[in-house]
């Protein structure tokens, strides 16, 4: 007699790596994007996954691929899939209430470091603060390689301020989280260097389709982009001790009106450095006395 109930319980299909790298292509997900799936899942490098492309997902490692691969053809970023992104050699956690850290915002981070290591480094302690943190990336890259620093990462939204919080927690580095809209939560206190990420996307850019898994209110600024730089700029000199440095992550084409902008303001020695695609990115300046007297 035929045993029915065995019958009906027939296995789920195995899947091995070489099969579900060709049903991803099928999905219309990149090659390399669904090899990083299979390192996470397998715990190997992708030299591995070429080696051993015969080798069969368990029944858990294929439902998390699908489901993976599902929300990669949908466009949601890899970031927020792993639940994870790696900036500037820390492993960060991140989510859809923050934006994914870029490489090109480590050009704000290696400029930050180069005034503590030279014009700011007689300063025992010196004050720093990252202005809409996030993640808390910058923050937390400016402490691990100057511990002597006081950091302060400021974000105007509590459920960034939690997974700074986490990532903090996490590499075991201090920092000072504040709630708040830019330098309106620090009050009384001023700072030797101040670095920001703000939102510099004018709203109707073509670019934000790209971006439509990111929180929006961390892109899009005013009716140019330009509101929130401006903004920190010109409330800049009453949070920055004499002779603080000001720098600002900005749009490739908004290099010049932010260097107006500070220069206006009092900034002196103002000047932008480059991305790793060679376009004008940050721009910054230290403050003048002229600033300060006013």
């Amino acid at each position: 007699m035929i045993d029915t109930a065995a019958s009906e319980a027939r296995p789920t299909e195995s899947l091995s790596i070489a099969q579900a790298l060709t049903s991803a292509a099928a999905c219309g997900v990149d090659r390399l994007d669904a090899q990083w799936m299979l390192e996470k899942l397998f715990g190997q490098p992708r030299t591995w996954l070429i080696a051993h492309d015969d080798a069969l997902l368990s029944e858990d490692q294929r439902v998390r691929y699908t489901h993976w691969i599902s929300r990669r053809a949908a466009g949601e970023p890899l970031a927020y899939l792993f639940g994870e992104k790696e900036f500037h050699g820390l492993q960060l956690r991140v989510g859809p209430h923050v934006l994914i850290p870029r490489p090109d915002t480590e050009t704000l981070v290696e400029w930050g470091l180069e005034l503590l290591m030279g014009e700011l480094s007689a300063i025992v302690a010196p004050q720093v603060v990252d202005l809409g943190t996030g993640s808390g990336a910058i923050a937390l890259a400016i402490k691990r390689r100057w511990a002597t620093a006081a950091v302060a990462a400021v974000d105007l939204a509590a459920s960034a301020l939690e997974v700074a919080r986490s990532n903090a927690d996490g590499l075991g580095l201090t920092m000072d989280l504040v709630q708040g809209s830019w330098w309106s939560a620090l009050s009384g206190r001023r700072f030797h260097l101040a670095l920001s990420n703000p939102p510099y996307i004018a709203p109707g850019d073509e670019h934000l389709a790209a971006l439509r898994y990111e929180p929006q209110s961390a892109l899009v600024s005013g009716e140019n982009g330009l509101s929130d730089l401006h903004e920190i700029i010109d409330d800049a000199p009453d949070h920055l001790a004499a002779g603080g440095w000001l720098l600002l992550e900005h749009g490739h084409d908004q290099a010049e009106a932010v260097r107006q902008r500070l220069c206006v303001v009092g900034f002196e020695n103002v000047q932008t450095r480059i991305d790793l695609t060679g376009r004008e990115r940050c721009s910054g300046g230290r403050l003048g006395t002229r600033s300060l007297d006013r």
